[in-house]
């Protein structure tokens, strides 16, 4: 048995301690917004956050996250009100939107720990999630939007 929170909701499951979490978010919570992309931990579309944490859940094992919390792109605000999601939503930054859980996931992350970047530094913080629509710009500026929001509240 594994003991876990997602989302602040207890999860308690019996499932093979080396099932990747990323299934158990998606198959056994049922909470699909956590997108399968490489399974390798190379495009970042599965980043969830482990005790706040930027992690890739296609390469984390659940035995890793006994006793964690987990946040997930549903339970980073419900209402979509996160400074993340907002600017995501202000400057239309998704085409497809198959990698946006997970871009906007490792951006709140890091901007959680320190909302002062240069754009350099939003470069090489998002660099391990990839858009195949190539809206790397909108990313950029989306991440620069959600800094200032946070800067300021």
């Amino acid at each position: 048995m594994t003991k876990f929170t997602v989302n602040g909701m207890e999860v308690d499951l019996d499932v093979d301690p080396d099932t990747p979490l990323l299934w158990v978010i998606r198959d056994e919570v049922n909470l699909t917004g956590t997108k399968f992309g490489c399974g390798i931990g190379q495009c970042g579309a599965c980043t969830v956050h482990l005790d706040g944490m930027a992690v890739r859940a296609c390469i984390t094992p659940v035995s890793a996250v006994a006793g964690a919390t987990i946040t997930t792109i549903e339970g980073l605000d419900p209402d979509g009100a996160h400074p993340v999601q907002a600017a995501w939503r202000d400057l239309q930054v998704p085409q497809c939107g198959y990698c946006q859980s997970g871009q906007i996931m490792q951006a709140a992350a890091v901007l959680s720990q320190n909302p002062d970047l240069t754009d350099q530094q939003i470069d090489d913080m998002m660099t391990g999630n990839l858009c195949r629509c190539m809206s790397y710009s909108r990313i950029r500026q989306a991440v620069r939007e959600a800094a200032n929001a946070m800067k300021e509240a």
